[in-house]
């Protein structure tokens, strides 16, 4: 997907109180930032934002950081967030493979919504369910290591299942159609909203690893 650059999406970012300029100084230090120690939820791949900001609403006692890798797509909810305070939210421009920079053992939960599927053998590496990405979210976790994810893509979903199964992560809860069981906490995505609309199936597994 070819992004359009947007006027001023940095000077919007550098100036934003919700954005962490320098997230890898704060490594295993992300509580003082909230100034609590509530548990800390992280959403890797935001897009423009719509799942994160409704989380932080909606669960005050739940501290949430929204990654995203592209400052064209994090303006977006940084113009969302105008006129909003949230103490419990924060956002980070980077890219998840510097996730073990940025986290040391202080993350409870990550979501997973939308990724890219990588669709390519060569590439499944890239994928954010993959061993190789697995290995590196065992070492932001505190506690068991928990995972939620949200897809349209069969392919990604399959292989993630397989992924998290061989890498000794149990489900909790599947569907394979979640509007067709919908839970009643679910808050959509952009692209979530998008694909259900065109009548699409939402894959969804919430897996944890002890």
């Amino acid at each position: 997907m070819r992004l359009k650059n947007v006027k001023g999406a940095k000077e919007k970012i550098s100036q934003s109180s919700y954005v962490i300029l320098d997230p890898k100084q704060h490594r295993g230090k992300m509580a003082q930032l909230f100034e609590n120690q509530n548990p800390i939820h992280i959403e890797i791949g935001m897009g423009k934002g719509n799942f994160i900001i409704e989380n932080a609403k909606r669960y005050p006692h739940i501290n949430f950081i929204g990654i995203e890798k592209y400052d064209s797509v994090l303006v977006r909810a940084i113009e969302k967030l105008e006129g909003i305070e949230l103490s419990n939210l924060k956002l980070i421009r980077m890219d998840a493979t510097e996730i073990e920079e940025v986290f040391d053992h202080e993350v409870d939960t990550i979501y997973l919504n939308f990724s890219d599927p990588w669709p390519k053998t060569r590439h499944s590496d890239r994928r954010l369910t993959s061993t190789k990405f697995l290995k590196r979210y065992d070492a932001i976790f505190v506690g068991d290591p928990h995972i939620v994810m949200k897809t349209d893509n069969m392919g990604l979903f399959e292989f993630s299942l397989e992924s998290f199964s061989q890498y000794g992560y149990v489900i909790e809860e599947i569907s394979l159609d979640l509007y067709k069981s919908l839970k009643t906490d679910n808050i959509p995505t952009e692209y979530e909203l998008k694909f259900h609309g065109r009548g699409m199936p939402i894959y969804f597994c919430d897996v944890r690893k002890k």
